[in-house]
């Protein structure tokens, strides 16, 4: 099997300032086409340090990709490292990424500077792929020796070492041609992926619950837990060097019947996109009314593209007065029973059902922290309503975070109980 290293340059990363989102893409990437990502480092702007990290990389692994320091200014340090370390003798200057630079200032209105012609000067033992969003090329090495050093490997062409920039936008835009480069040049292994989204289960309680059939799995297949608030917990099952196409349905065939009441997709998507495609198949339409989460429903549903076709919209009902004179929350049930009530939400369901013209609805009212509770009413309570054609019903969960992911639980766990309502009508 192939591996790589990914290493993101950049004092920034280190200091907290930026996070490091391309090394998860990158490796995402790598692993379609079968190759094991063995190393994520982050390193400093340090001329030194990155000389001894990417000339260690390039022993161990092969294929190398780097992120940042590949910018016009003095701390962008990444590219005469790499003229070293490839034994360039100097610079040549790639017309490709040259014209690109002059292409996307003169479309921003700025002036094109020697500091940004610069930026087309690569060193000249590498190839490069013209960055299609940026002015830094992605310049790409080839270590012909280094396979010597690894015995194992099954690449008879040495290491790659690709150097992306560090903006997200760009390095992502570039992994179509890094992948093509990569298929052009190397040996690849049969890889596949099948994904499994679950809901309302921890991690722990679902190992459990799979703990025969994942020791029963096939040496080649391989699991993973990646557990998320928003999406639930996703399973990933991995087989490597097999070209069987039945080989993952046959292990799914086991596991369906363990999880089918938290089981939501076999694809790697999330809640609300199944929501959607539910409401759509469906023909029905759907509004939120949120006081706890305070517009997170409606930003998730709405981040999915082609939503207008069936959501509706929401109310963010704060505040006790909004939710009588907007919602029709009558002014005895709060005194009765309280805002944080499935009385409450019922008719905060209700209301934003009737006020939208929408088919189905979900409410949510609780204390999201780190004030308002009580013994009876702790910090994490939430009451979720969820009203249909067929009437309303409301739902009771405590969560015990910090305000911030407690409000994430909320509304993704109100997003589930309406998924569930929907596939009943």
């Amino acid at each position: 099997m192939l591996t790589a290293g990914i290493i993101t340059i950049g004092d920034e990363i280190l200091i907290g300032q930026v996070v490091d989102t391309n090394s998860s893409y990158l490796s995402r990437a790598l692993g379609t086409l079968g190759i094991k990502t063995e190393r994520m480092v982050s390193i400093g702007d340090d001329a030194r340090t990155i000389y001894d990290t990417l000339d260690a990389a390039i022993r161990d692994y092969d294929i190398v990709l780097t992120t940042g320091g590949l910018g016009p200014t003095k701390d962008d340090i990444t590219k005469e490292v790499l003229r070293k370390l490839s034994g360039s003798e100097g610079y040549k200057e790639d017309k490709g990424q040259l014209a690109m630079v002059y292409e996307i200032l003169h479309a921003r209105g700025l002036d094109v500077l020697d500091s940004n012609k610069g930026q087309a000067l690569v060193p000249d033992k590498a190839e490069v792929i013209v960055n299609k969003r940026g002015t830094a090329p992605i310049m790409v090495f080839r270590i012909e020796n280094a396979a010597q050093k690894r015995q194992d490997s099954p690449a008879a062409v040495g290491s790659t070492l690709y150097a992306l920039p560090g903006v997200p936008y760009e390095a992502i835009a570039a992994l179509d041609d890094i992948l093509n480069d990569i298929r052009a040049h190397y040996p690849l292994d049969h890889i596949q992926h099948k994904t499994v989204m679950t809901y309302g289960i921890a991690e722990s309680a679902l190992a459990q619950r799979i703990a025969d059939w994942e020791d029963a799995l096939p040496e080649s297949v391989h699991l993973a837990y990646l557990p998320n608030p928003l999406t639930g917990v996703r399973l990933r099952l991995s087989a490597y060097g097999c070209d069987d196409p039945a080989l993952l349905e046959d292990c799914m065939k086991g596991l369906r019947p363990l999880i089918k009441e938290y089981l939501y997709s076999e694809e790697d998507t999330d809640l609300p996109t199944v929501i959607g495609t539910l409401l759509k198949q469906k023909g029905l339409t759907m509004s939120a009314a949120e006081s706890c989460t305070g517009g997170t429903i409606s930003q998730m549903m709405t981040s999915v593209p082609g939503c207008s076709e069936y959501y509706l919209g929401s109310v963010t009902s704060y505040a006790n007065s909004v939710k009588e004179n907007v919602l029709g929350v009558s002014e005895e049930i709060i005194e009765q029973y309280g805002a944080v009530s499935s009385e409450c939400v019922a008719q905060m369901a209700e209301g934003v059902r009737r006020l939208t013209g929408s088919d189905v609805s979900v409410a949510t009212s609780g204390i999201a922290g780190p004030g308002g509770g009580t013994p009876d009413m702790p910090v994490g309570l939430v009451w979720i309503g969820v009203c249909t054609p067929f009437g309303t019903k409301t739902f009771r969960h405590i969560f015990k975070n910090d305000r911030a992911r407690n409000i994430e639980r909320f509304a993704a766990i109100a997003l589930n109980h309406l998924r569930q309502e929907i596939l009943a009508l």
